[in-house]
């Protein structure tokens, strides 16, 4: 297994919406064994593919004793609404309030091919549609006010430096998505 170069916000691929996964083989399941491993040293409870230069439908998920890779994902219902502080892998310590459903159906398949059905919430179901939005091209920030993305966006910029991937290290500490 390999750490992988995390791409951080202004990195194109962020924005791109990514294809479809047609063959489930041993080529992808070792990316995903990548993403788990990329995940865990940047302590990370999810990572989608885009997040580390890939534009496969792929994300991976590890929050409350949920772990899981999820291939071509969709959220097939969701209800309830929560607000919660959020962050991500890719705008590292940017942190924002963000209202989403609070329960979700999630469908995608395992890294087996086989499709699965999941019904949660809490951080699971926050960490899922977090990483269906990078596979989608979205970032939790856009799901602020235009004044509040603009002063978190600006302040992170300022604060990086213009870089626009990191190799995550072991020493970090704070959980992200």
């Amino acid at each position: 297994m390999a750490v992988l170069d995390i791409h951080l916000l202004g990195s194109p691929v962020l924005r791109e919406r990514a294809a479809e996964i047609a063959v489930v083989d041993d080529a992808l399941r070792a990316f995903i064994d990548d993403m788990f491993e990329t995940m865990n040293v940047a302590c990370g409870v999810g990572l989608a593919a885009n997040q580390v230069g890939s534009t496969q439908r792929v994300a991976i998920i590890d929050a409350e004793g949920h772990t899981f890779a999820m291939i071509n994902p969709r959220i097939v219902e969701s209800s309830g609404k929560e607000s919660k502080e959020e962050g991500c892998l890719s705008i590292p310590d940017v942190f924002a309030e963000v209202t989403r459903p609070e329960r979700v159906v999630l469908e995608a398949l395992n890294e087996k091919g086989e499709p699965f059905r999941l019904e949660v919430g809490g951080l699971v179901a926050r960490a899922i549609q977090h990483e269906i939005d990078h596979l989608d091209g979205i970032l939790f920030v856009d799901h602020l006010s235009p004044l509040k993305r603009q002063m978190l966006v600006k302040r992170w910029k300022k604060d990086n430096g213009g870089e626009l991937t990191r190799t995550p290290r072991p020493e970090e500490s704070e959980k992200a998505g």
